[in-house]
């Protein structure tokens, strides 16, 4: 299990850069986060790690193996990668939580003709599970990628004042070869880099509970 850490989500059904992504100013209080599971290809034990803004603002996740990839050296499987995070989530009384923006980060290496895709979802236990929030891109690509998901502040959904429900993470990471060669290149997408780690960071958003 994971250190303790922060977190929140929303649906994310309408997707803007939000006006005022922070309704209300944070809780003072430390929020305590368990990891309930983390599974998925990209994110095998020991491989990802978490920690929490100071200010109770984002918590980021870190991934150390998460990279989905076709071609030369590549297995079948190989193409999708996905990590699904289950957290109990502990906030402060009186107030409850969302999130409001996630940043994305890691390495695209697309030869000419192939695709990559990074996707996630987010909902929270009993609710139903929203649409993949996706992005894609496309080759010759060899560079640091980058992604945002925002959601309007009139699309927040906050999670249930009193009420105890788990929440759940998706990511997905995809690579095609398209016109590629698979015989002769390899294409990857990676949440990680060669010489560090990369963050993914959620962002909050914070209501007091009448």
């Amino acid at each position: 299990m994971f250190n303790a850490m922060v977190v929140g989500s929303v649906l994310l059904s309408v997707l803007a850069p939000p006006a005022a992504a922070q309704t209300t100013p944070p809780p003072p209080n430390k929020i305590v986060i368990d990891l309930v599971t983390v599974n998925g290809s990209g994110c095998p034990a020991g491989t990802a790690a978490v920690a929490v803004a100071p200010d109770n603002t984002a918590f980021t996740v870190t991934y150390s193996h998460y990279m989905a990839q076709v071609g030369v050296g590549a297995k079948p499987t190989d193409f999708r990668k996905n990590c699904q995070l289950n957290l109990s989530v502990h906030v402060p009384q009186g107030f409850t939580y969302a999130i409001a923006e996630a940043d994305y980060r890691g390495f695209g290496h697309l030869e000419n003709g192939a695709t990559g895709l990074e996707r996630a979802n987010y909902y929270f236990q009993g609710q139903r599970q929203t649409a993949f929030i996706n992005h894609s891109f496309a080759g010759p690509l060899n560079d640091d990628w980058y992604t945002t998901d925002w959601v309007d502040v009139a699309a927040l959904v906050f999670a249930p004042c009193g009420e105890q429900r788990n929440l759940n993470i998706n990511t997905e990471l995809r690579v095609g070869a398209g016109s590629s060669d698979p015989a002769k290149t390899t294409s990857f997408m990676s949440m990680d880099s060669t010489d560090a780690s990369i963050d993914t960071i959620y962002h909050f958003a914070w209501k007091k509970c009448p």
